[in-house]
């Protein structure tokens, strides 16, 4: 077959995208007979310009979809965007532009970016989540939650940044400050919009089990999220009270006797109520209210504490009075909001001890070491017997906890009680650019549905940023309606929702698109679950958390019959680079760097440059690298066959230009070999074994998303062509390297395969496979000579030891080896070695 030498990519590329699309390849069909493969990667947000991080996950999905199809699937492989949320509204404000309009350029950018990788994507199915005809269909489902029970508003304390006028993440406020105005955040209380997550929380749990697809450690985490604990929920009474008191929950009351206080939250009903005469406490609140409130805050956080000059009885001893203190390390929003402080085996507890000199016991053994004096600073947390606990002494920790909670039960002080991490989700932001909530309020009716018929509410375009907070709270009109129900003024509600709403139900909009509802149930049911689900670890928590919800909600009201809807999860390993700064620490692109032997110096002025640390491709840091500017020099076959090759998909793959290269080499290696299809007959053996071994260990590494190993059987197929004589074997290696190549280069293998007559690639199948040439009847032999090798040998797999011998001794190489030498022994390991003793 005659060809050009080199494969010409910028030529290829084009024209199959252009057929491929023309002939909708890789549209999806509802109504096939065939076995349906749902594989979808995680959507990206359109910030203007795709990264080779972007690529890397989508290849991955790519190679994957294209094999399904070669093997029989119908397969539903789409995109789209995840398009709404604060960076739109940033550059709304920074640069005088729409949201919309930027965002939709956004997407027209990265969408021309992603087809010139030639992903087999089904772009009839594209949606954009900022779009009326996606998120109008969210307010339905959000309605339909809401008339179930499973949504509810109430008053809830937030992040406010008083400058920004907007609430605040807790991931935007940095050292107690907004991220954006650094401003010092208020903690406010706001009515705001919850979904009942939490009534799934032990279905959410138990529902973990059945995920056995997915990453042990995603699994873990989200069993950590959800935090189900059992403890004890017991109330510290007041002295001489008639039973009033601080209702505590705690999972240790085996520490029970090493409480040296009683802590309760800024915001627990028996602060506030101090705190209206006590100036010094209100200050004290108000500066806890100025502190962030993830876990990691709070752990780093110096801990402080106010007095309040009450004190508590100790359930297990009323003569034991507790100081009460208030603590800005106490949440209100989980447990009851107070907890008693046992130094000696909680960190917490035991700085706070510290800071302000109060009592710590030592309850749990640590080994032999059971003195009830506690030092250091660092507190016990290990296994142990109890001690120093009256009745309790020499019960291990879980027989401790199980008593205690025994004997509050039957005395009536208490009660054992399971306890959850997870809170409701709260959905309500204070922003333009989100899902308008479809709630109307009504000063006679209260929060009013928006009737069905008048869905979507859409967002005003009209807008103005240049003034702080939310467009919608200002507009002139878009928020004066007419209540449905009483049809007396009312007004819309001004929130919009979390964009963890709209990711939460994408993926079955993808597979069901009606206009007159959300999705169909028995079409979506055909492809659901995902088969095949990848993305980022993370997005571990917080996305895949609130979109196994979303789907057993809509299991809960009837919508779908769906429990789960990611069978398999993968999360791949993100794309580093290497950085570079200058003497003044300003950040350095690579391209402005030049290296001499081990130095590097700045290109344009000749000064000395430092080359950092290898990280995550970042903006910030200057290390990203354009993968148009990849694709225009190398074409997209070699970036994709470099994001598959180097490293297990898992791990973080370093790029580098050298990596690059020899990918492009190997897809021009692989091009020249497609020209030597020679027509000659005969057969050989050997690689036809080889080439059928290949055909399944290819096959199965890409099911089991090993890429890497998936290459690298291919470069062994590639080696044994390369040196295999002229033979029909040969030339249907040939053909079949170009099949088993094609999910990973198919500009390349379609350019290739049309030359051999054969139509489009994209729609050939696996090669079969001949399981009797998958067994090995011939192994190959270590000869050795005093244990060094001296010369392999290819035999019969089984050959008998006294032939083994024979054979390894007529050697010619074995023979130079041992000279005049007498042989002593002659060890035979069947299939593997002959070693001769001298």
């Amino acid at each position: 077959m005659s060809q050009p030498d080199r494969f010409n990519p910028h030529v290829a590329d084009a024209r199959w995208q252009k057929i491929w699309e023309e002939q909708a390849s890789f549209v999806a069909d509802d109504t096939s007979p065939k076995p349906r493969s749902y594989v979808l990667e995680m959507f990206p947000y359109p910030s203007g310009r795709i990264h080779i991080g972007h690529v890397r996950n989508y290849t991955m999905g790519d190679v994957l979809a294209r094999y399904k199809r070669m093997t029989g699937h119908e397969v539903l492989h789409p995109m789209g965007w995840d398009a709404f949320g604060m960076p739109a509204e940033n550059a709304a404000m920074e640069k005088g532009v729409h949201p919309g309009g930027w965002t939709r350029d956004n997407i027209a950018n990265m969408k021309a970016q992603l087809k010139r990788l030639g992903f087999a994507i089904d772009w009839t199915r594209e949606l954009a989540t900022c779009e009326p005809e996606y998120y109008g269909h969210e307010q339905a489902l959000f309605l339909k939650l809401y008339a179930a029970g499973l949504v509810y508003r109430k008053e809830s304390a937030v992040n406010w940044d008083p400058v920004d006028m907007t609430v605040l993440a807790n991931e935007q406020v940095i050292d107690g400050k907004g991220w954006r105005s650094g401003a010092p955040v208020e903690r406010r209380k706001l009515s705001q919009w919850f979904l009942k997550i939490t009534d799934f929380a032990d279905e959410l749990l138990e529902g973990l089990s059945s995920l056995d697809q997915w990453p042990d450690k995603v699994r873990l985490m989200q069993e950590n999220w959800i935090g189900k604990s059992k403890g004890l929920r017991c109330r510290f009474a007041f002295p001489g009270s008639s039973g009033d008191g601080i209702d505590v929950y705690t999972t240790r009351p085996d520490t029970m006797f090493g409480a040296s206080f009683v802590a309760i939250a800024a915001d627990h009903p028996v602060a506030q109520k101090l705190a209206t005469n006590a100036p010094e406490l209100q200050a004290f609140i108000e500066e806890c209210r100025k502190g962030g409130t993830t876990a990691a805050d709070i752990e780093t956080a110096e801990k402080k504490g106010f007095n309040t000059g009450l004190t508590v009885e100790h359930p297990l001893d009323p003569s034991w009075h507790l100081p009460v203190y208030v603590a800005n390390f106490v949440l209100m929003d989980y447990g009851t909001g107070a907890i008693f402080g046992c130094p000696a085996h909680d960190q917490r507890d035991l700085d706070f001890a510290r800071k302000y000199d109060l009592p710590v016991t030592r309850v749990v053994s640590d080994g032999d070491i059971t003195d009830s004096h506690f030092a250091g600073d660092v507190a016990y947390t290990g296994p142990g017997t109890i001690v120093n606990s009256h009745w309790l002494n020499g019960l291990s920790v879980e027989h401790a906890i199980a008593d205690v909670i025994a004997k509050a039960e039957s005395e009536g002080w208490g009660k054992g009680q399971t306890q959850y991490r997870l809170r409701d989700w709260g959905v309500s932001r204070q922003r333009y650019w989100g899902t308008p909530i479809p709630i109307i309020h009504c000063d006679t009716c209260g929060a009013v549905a928006v009737p069905e018929a008048q869905l979507p509410v859409k967002l005003p375009e009209d807008v103005t940023f240049d003034i702080p907070g939310n467009p919608l709270d200002r507009h002139p009109t878009w928020s004066k309606v007419d209540c449905p129900q009483c049809h007396k003024p009312a007004r819309r509600e001004t929130d919009t929702l979390d964009t963890f709403v709209d990711s939460s139900w994408y993926f079955i909009r993808f597979a069901s698109q009606p206009d007159d509802k959300p999705f169909d149930r028995a079409v979506s049911e055909k492809w659901l679950p995902v088969q095949q689900y990848i993305g980022g670890v993370e997005h571990a928590i917080l996305h895949l958390l609130y979109a196994r919800f979303w789907t057993r909600a809509l299991s809960h009201i009837g919508m779908i019959d769906v429990k789960e809807p990611f069978a398999s999860l993968f999360t791949q390993g993100m794309v580093t680079h290497q950085t570079f700064q200058d003497a003044d620490g300003k950040w350095l692109s690579p391209e402005q760097v030049t290296r001499s032997g081990d130095n590097w110096t700045i290109a344009e002025t000749g000064a000395p440059a430092t080359a950092g640390r290898i990280e995550k491709m970042s903006k910030s840091k200057k290390n990203v690298v354009d993968p148009d500017d990849i694709v225009d020099q190398y074409g997209a076959d070699a970036v994709r066959w470099f994001m598959l090759s180097d490293s297990p998909p898992e791990r973080d793959l370093e790029w580098s230009e050298a990596g690059i290269e020899g990918c492009w080499r190997f897809v021009q290696r692989l091009w020249r070999l497609t020209g030597q299809v020679s027509g000659a007959e005969g057969e050989d053996k050997a690689l036809l074994r080889k080439t059928h071994q290949a055909i399944s260990g290819v096959g199965a590494d890409i099911e089991a998303l090993s890429f890497n190993k998936a290459v690298a059987k291919i470069y062994d197929l590639a080696n044994a062509i390369e040196k295999a004589a002229p033979s029909a074997s040969r030339d249907a290696a040939i053909k079949t390297i170009l099949l088993l190549s094609a999910p990973m280069v198919p500009h390349l293998a379609e350019e290739a395969w049309t030359k051999l007559g054969a139509g489009l690639i994209a729609d050939a199948s696996w090669p079969d496979v001949d399981p009797a040439l998958l067994v090995e009847d011939e192994v190959t032999i270590a000869i050795q000579v005093q244990g060094k090798l001296r010369d392999t040998l290819t035999v019969a797999k089984g050959l008998g030891q006294d032939d083994m011998q024979a054979l390894a001794l007529a050697s010619q190489k074995v023979q130079h080896a041992i000279g005049d030498a007498e042989i002593r022994k002659v060890i035979v390991v069947p299939d593997r070695l002959v070693n001769i003793v001298i």
